[in-house]
């Protein structure tokens, strides 16, 4: 070979290595196309599909080489392409779509790691552990974007959340490695997770099925993380807009987080997973116990949390320690424990913007605490989703009147500027879309109501509102608050 077939060869590799980002311009997809990501959403994991755990995807497992706890152990397996490929196409089917669907879940939340891009984007794996595997994943990626295009038919939106970044975010072997060391923070890693963001972002972020993108799943509590956030969405806003939802893990800090996301102007979604069923604590107490203690004690504490911005709950369970009753307690009373848990969470959950529950399957013989499909069987979960029955609700116009003679009074008696055209606008237009929202697809609330309400109040006299934009948002919210107390049972 001549030294310039070397230089064209070198030149056509660098070519082929580098990726071009798209930028998506703001307000990508008109606001009424946009009900997937606003409405609150009730949710449940796709867990060990394409991120796998040892302990809910066991078959496979049994391939796995040691020490099988996370699939590094499993790429490292002989035939593991195959193996992969299989279990990817058979771990959900149509059927458990239709599942999904008929049981009230509106959305799914779908795990996956960096590795998963090795298909169409070969350099996120470089100088990282899984470069050696990228033939193992390169078919993840098709199968990841018909696995979306599938939940849209069934008018299901998707949280696609990066389980499994380089290097691995916290201990756990559900974030790609079974070392137990957070080894995310090195240069190469932190490369890798950034160009496997900005991809996503700007495959994703046009897709009307995706209801979001959670940028890390439950990194270890770091006095870098919220730098790294902050730098990180400053890299992937030029390429969705300020309205597409972004979802940031709160690392069990969710005071920290819920104020700083409420100072940001932009979609951003704090995730708060409640489990209790690992401390000692926990162990100590039995579910009627926890129910109480989630009614009386922490009800305040999330509710402030949710005044301050939207909140989620990514990841919530039936499991409890059973090791508190009595071995010979009946396995009837042991899912009424997991029953009023599960009730107290629901309705602990009215609160925020919407849960999913983990998950939605197992390759255990039963498992009603961590298993939908179980928890659904021992009617642990409801028959349900869906919280209420619609009925029609009074007339709007009163409404907005007495609400608007209630501002106005207040504030002209506090001497202040009242503006009632601009509140009663707001208070119609909020009630409207909640209705909208409710009379959509699958019964669905408005659920990020400040995110909408901005929308609508940037359309709004061309948004030229001034100091009069929070009277907007006050009448916003009170408008969607009428519409769903009357429309509600």
């Amino acid at each position: 070979m001549g030294i310039f077939d070397k230089l064209k060869d070198l030149k056509d590799s660098s070519r082929a290595s580098q990726h071009s980002f798209q930028s998506s311009s703001p307000n990508t997809l008109p606001l009424e196309q946009s009900l997937k990501r606003y409405r609150k959403q009730r949710g449940v994991n796709l867990g060990s599909w394409f991120t796998t755990e040892d302990w809910l995807a066991t078959e496979l497992y049994k391939h796995a080489l040691e020490p099988r706890g996370s699939d590094f152990d499993l790429a490292r397996a002989p035939n593991a392409k195959a193996l992969m490929e299989h279990h990817w196409d058979t771990w959900i089917t149509d059927a458990d779509w239709e599942w999904i669907r008929g049981r009230g879940f509106n959305s799914v939340r779908l795990p996956i790691g960096y590795y998963h891009l090795a298909g169409p984007y070969p350099d996120v794996l470089k100088g990282t552990d899984y470069a050696p595997y990228a033939g193992v994943y390169e078919g993840a990626w098709q199968r990841i974007l018909s696995a979306i295009d599938t939940a849209g038919r069934y008018g299901l939106g998707v949280l696609v959340d990066l389980h499994a970044a380089a290097g691995a975010q916290n201990t756990d072997g559900h974030s790609g490695m079974s070392h137990g060391k957070v080894k995310f923070w090195d240069k190469t890693n932190l490369k890798s997770t950034s160009l496997a963001l900005r991809f996503l972002a700007s495959n994703l972020a046009s897709n009307p099925h995706v209801v979001g993108l959670e940028i890390l799943n439950e990194p270890k509590n770091d006095n870098r993380l919220q730098g790294w956030y902050e730098s990180t969405l400053a890299e992937l806003r030029p390429l969705t807009g300020p309205d597409f939802p972004i979802y940031v893990s709160d690392s069990w800090d969710t005071s920290w987080y819920a104020q700083w996301a409420g100072r940001r102007t932009d979609f951003v979604v704090v995730d708060h997973h409640l489990y209790r069923c690992y401390t000692p604590e926990d162990k100590a107490v039995d579910g009627r116990g926890h129910a109480a203690k989630l009614a009386l004690e922490f009800a305040p504490e999330f509710n402030h949390w949710c005044d301050q911005a939207p909140i989620v709950v990514g990841e919530w369970s039936a499991a409890l320690d059973d090791s508190r009753l009595p071995q010979d307690t009946p396995a009837s009373e042991r899912d009424a424990q997991k029953r009023a848990f599960v009730n107290a969470q629901l309705d602990l959950y009215q609160r925020a913007a919407g849960y999913w529950f983990w998950t939605l399957k197992s390759g255990r013989d039963w498992d009603a605490g961590w298993s939908a499909y179980n928890a659904a069987q021992a009617e642990i979960l409801p028959a349900s989703m869906v919280r209420g029955r619609l009925r029609q609700p009074g007339d709007r116009d009163a409404a907005c009147r007495q609400a608007c003679d209630s501002h106005v009074g207040y504030w002209a008696s506090q001497g202040g500027r009242p503006n009632g055209h601009v509140f009663s606008s707001a208070f119609c237009q909020g009630w409207d879309d909640a209705a909208m929202f409710l009379h959509s697809e699958g019964q669905a609330e408005l659920g990020f109501v400040a995110q909408w309400s901005r929308r609508r109040r940037d359309a709004f006299q061309g948004g030229q509102l001034g100091d009069d934009a929070w009277q907007w948002d006050h009448g916003f919210k009170q408008g969607v608050e009428a519409l769903n107390a009357q429309a509600l049972e």
